[in-house]
């Protein structure tokens, strides 16, 4: 692994690449969308201002869920490769010379199951690690046993730091549901319940979030997809219009009196479900849910957090559309109710995405994070999101939709093969989910930037993207950079700064690796995350 060059020689030998101190005459000018090239076609620094004066949203978090690989995973008898696995989620540790030993993830999401493995091939979920197990029992008594390998991975989350647990579900449990399985099999847009449950279901919710002390929860998940066939489906789930939302929501606020705990509402299963798409009365949920006209109203319910949660996927191609969408969300709440939170809970990689990428086959590489980091970029920056989740922390699939990724023992993708030992191990979309998740640390504040010559975010989709955030008290400054061109590029921050900041890069050979720059002299890799952290006055 090469180390980056350190301070003002940071990527000096760029020069060279460019011909400079040849006999021969410059080239012609030519048009450049890049900022920083100047008309002799040698690289000068880009000038990113930093306005620390100039705030935007308060971040909360970061974080991750469980689904559905903790139930193998955490009973795995070797507990340093846990560890391992916990490490590289939440730890704050670095190595020897700063290099973090994890992306420290500040919430955790615990799938709260609904009793689909003790059912077996019975609940008629085809995939075992996408079944769970439920706490509660038939005879409405609680069995807190169960979910060991999820349980173990909570206390491991908090017993490294991380600030925030969230319990969510899928699904009632299957004792509660109309067909008495995990899943929606009869079609329509209804919640999988029996009549005269809903207050049985949020009472379930509500006992699992007091014991185990969770900060939110979430009670439905993407309440716009159908979970299944008549026959079968692949996970729990299930359908829910807007008012058995809205319904179950103030009956969960009312069981949870005397807790701080906090519904959080929404999971949409793609952002534009939060501003439009509402034909069949699970759309438009900023207006259904915030806004004082409507008859499904929620933000006057005393532990209802003042938030609205939408899932990323299939939003993100082309690049107008990943702004064009982030866009509109952050204009409706702003029509609507400008103090709402907006939330971004669930993302992977997931099927074709514009031709470039795709879930399958599994890949890890830089290209995946990059990707990644633009998805994070815009959802902060256009859309003002407040935390941003990913979905699975751990998988077993040839897929790429996992942060840690588990093979059999003998290295190789087998899902059958993983469930009591394996070989852990870290991936691009982890580590560059770590450039924005390790040192934004809850509570910071993004601060506005601008790029000389460059501030169209179509442009900068394509060439270089860059945001700030700032720890007022302490007076700290976290500055993340996208660069995703094979080529290196050079910059130079200005405004109140100190002169010497950590530079952290993820590209294809480094993990957050740890050097420093000066403020005037940065070298940014080509394909690559980097993130810096210094002060500001």
């Amino acid at each position: 692994m090469n180390l980056l060059p350190i301070s003002a020689i940071c990527f000096a030998i760029l020069s060279a690449s460019q011909g400079r101190g040849t006999a021969a005459p410059p080239p012609e000018p030519s048009p450049s969308i890049y900022p920083g090239v100047d008309t002799s076609g040698q690289t000068a620094p880009a000038k990113i201002t930093i306005h620390p004066g100039k705030t935007k949203q308060t971040i909360h978090s970061f974080g991750a869920s469980d689904c559905w690989s903790a139930k193998f995973i955490g009973k795995w008898e070797d507990v340093q490769k846990k560890d391992r696995v916990a490490d590289l989620l939440f730890s704050m540790d670095t190595t020897a010379d700063g290099t973090p030993k994890g992306i420290g993830l500040s919430l955790w999401r615990f799938n709260i199951g609904a009793g689909s493995f003790e059912q077996g091939d019975a609940s008629r979920i085809t995939d075992e690690w996408r079944r769970e197990e439920c706490f509660q029992q038939a005879d409405g008594s609680y069995d807190w046993s169960k979910q060991q390998g999820a349980q173990w991975f909570l206390q491991a989350a908090k017993q490294r730091g991380v600030k925030y647990t969230l319990g969510f579900s899928n699904s009632a449990p299957v004792h509660l549901t109309k067909n008495g399985k995990a899943f929606n099999s009869s079609g329509g847009t209804r919640l999988n319940l029996q009549e005269g449950k809903m207050d049985a279901y949020a009472g379930f919710m509500a006992t699992v979030t007091r014991h185990f002390g969770f900060d939110y929860i979430s009670p439905v998940n993407e309440p716009q997809w159908a979970w299944g066939t008549a026959t079968k489906a692949s996970q729990e789930g299930t359908p829910a219009a807007n008012d058995e939302v809205a319904a179950l929501t103030r009956l969960l606020s009312q069981q949870l009196a005397g807790t701080g705990a906090k519904v959080v509402i929404g999971e949409a299963g793609q952002l534009d479900f939060l501003y439009g798409r509402n034909t069949d009365n699970r759309g438009d949920q900023i207006s259904q849910f915030f806004s004082p006209a409507s008859a499904n109203y929620v933000g006057d319910q005393a532990n209802v957090a003042h938030i609205i949660s939408g899932h990323s996927y299939f939003t993100t191609c082309p690049d107008n559309n990943l702004i064009n969408v982030r866009t509109q969300l952050l204009n409706r709440i702003k029509q609507v109710d400008a103090s709402l939170e907006a939330w971004q809970t669930e993302f992977g990689i997931l099927g074709d995405i514009c031709g470039r990428y795709n879930g399958s086959p599994r890949n890890t590489g830089i290209e995946y994070g990059l990707y990644v980091a633009k998805v994070l970029h815009h959802d902060l920056v256009i859309a003002n999101m407040t935390s941003w989740q990913w979905w699975l922390a751990i998988g077993p699939y040839n897929y790429s939709d996992a942060l840690v990724y588990i093979n059999d023992p003998a290295g190789n993708i087998n899902v059958r093969g993983c469930k009591t030992d394996g070989i852990v191990l870290d991936s691009r979309q982890l580590w560059a989910f770590g450039n924005y998740a390790r040192f934004i640390r809850p509570g910071m504040q993004r601060v506005e930037t601008t790029i000389e010559g460059n501030n169209d975010p179509a442009v900068a989709a394509a060439t270089l993207m860059v945001s700030a955030y700032k720890d007022e008290a302490a007076k700290q400054l976290v500055v993340v950079i996208v660069n995703p061109e094979s080529k290196e590029k050079n910059l130079q921050l200005e405004g109140p700064l100190g002169s010497t900041f950590a530079q952290y890069t993820t590209d294809a050979t480094r993990s957050l690796k740890r050097t420093q720059c000066m403020v005037n002299d940065i070298g940014i890799p080509g394909k690559s995350i980097v993130t810096l952290t210094g002060t500001y006055q």
